[in-house]
């Protein structure tokens, strides 16, 4: 392990891409079968202990949320009871045709098909083995997939491929074995497949990796990178920008909160932008997501109960803008945050209240719309949050 530092080498590019009551936004067009309705959905994983299920929600155009019929749908593994520490739990793939989540109580990955109505049914083959114990965060980007693997006697990071039919498939060679007891919180792929990115919560370090054609992963020099601060937790390539990412970092202490960003090397090594990492006065920022155009991104402090909004600068140094409240409930906060495609609304996933925040988005200002309620069967276990 050594300091992050910067160096220049060519880029190195993947080739074909692998196989494969809220705001409204504008729909992106899906390939065919696939939804095509102008408001789109929101799901959670609801994680409780015994068979998992998925909360589906209708997103309407004045911002609010309704339950879909037949919600909650039955997931197929196995959740866990517990709350789930890692971001990305649940995705969204293929232009919102399937619906990707961790089944943490069975060690598994369900995948969902998502159908014209917003209902959910497995896809022939689900739910699938996570590669490891304890599955806590999905990266998906086209026909690839890796999941972070959290439990004990499994801790890792697996890839698999996502076939046009929604079967997941190892990757040979692509497992990494982590340490016992490192806390990897959440994992990311860049927009073209190139990088792949792992934080260790517990030991704070960051994991980061260049990937070859076939989706298997090369450590970069000196990987892993101690982090800028204690805890990093939630992160995400910029999705205008495949070498620069951002991470959150959770544990240094009261209104000592930060975000770091850096410049992924084509090596994968990561180099420091500017004055990284960028301060926010906060606590505990855990999670994060960036906007579809890749000029704001939102961190939500989990111990002072504040979405941080952070203006990026073209090349990735970041301007705080504002913090705002959670909730107009005292000392209610949340566990994972996703934007709708026109990045017009964020939803937040209030666990600890069983209930789903709305928040208009408009640049740094942030704005409390309301709530929805998760079924009663999932109190306090939900993980994860996404779009579509």
């Amino acid at each position: 392990m050594r300091l992050l530092s910067r160096m220049s080498v060519p880029l190195a590019s993947l080739a074909a891409a692998l196989a494969g009551p809220g705001i409204a936004s504008a729909h992106t067009p899906t390939a065919a079968g696939g939804p095509s309705h102008a408001n789109g959905y929101v799901y959670l994983d609801d994680n409780p202990a015994g068979a998992n299920t998925i909360s589906g929600f209708r997103r309407a155009p004045d911002g609010a949320l309704t339950a879909l019929p037949g919600s909650p749908f039955p997931a197929g593994g196995a959740g866990l009871g517990a709350g789930i520490g890692s971001q990305g739990a649940i995705q969204t793939a293929d232009h919102g045709r399937y619906l990707l989540a961790v089944d943490a109580g069975s060690n598994q990955i369900s995948v969902l098909r998502i159908n014209a109505d917003g209902s959910l049914a497995p896809v022939a083959g689900s739910p699938f083995a996570s590669g490891g114990v304890e599955p806590n965060s999905i990266a998906v980007n086209r026909g690839l997939v890796y999941v972070s693997n959290t439990g004990a006697g499994g801790t890792n990071y697996a890839g698999f491929t996502l076939s046009p039919g929604g079967q997941v498939r190892p990757i040979p060679g692509s497992t990494v074995t982590l340490p016992a007891g490192s806390g990897p919180g959440d994992i990311v792929l860049n927009s073209n497949n190139t990088k792949l990115a792992g934080v260790r919560v517990t030991t704070s370090l960051i994991d980061s990796f260049t990937l070859n054609r076939s989706g298997r992963p090369q450590a970069a020099p000196g990987s892993p990178y101690a982090a800028q601060g204690l805890g990093p937790f939630g992160s995400q390539f910029r999705p205008t920008n495949p070498d620069q990412l951002f991470v959150d970092n959770a544990h240094n202490g009261n209104g000592l909160g930060t975000v770091s960003a850096f410049d992924d090397l084509p090596s994968g090594v990561l180099a420091p932008i500017g004055a990284s990492p960028f301060a926010n006065f906060q606590t505990a920022p855990c999670w994060q997501v960036i906007s579809p155009n890749g000029r704001y991104l939102y961190a939500l402090d989990t111990g002072s109960a504040e979405i941080s909004s952070y203006a990026i600068a073209r090349d990735g140094t970041l301007t705080l803008l504002s913090n705002t409240p959670v909730s107009s409930t005292p000392g209610v906060t949340g566990t994972d945050v996703a934007l709708s495609q026109d990045g017009r609304t964020l939803y937040l996933n209030m666990a600890k209240i069983n209930s789903v925040g709305v928040f208009a988005v408009d640049g740094g200002a942030v704005t409390e719309l309301g709530t929805a309620a998760i079924p009663a069967s999932a109190a306090g276990s939900t993980a994860g949050v996404t779009t579509s």
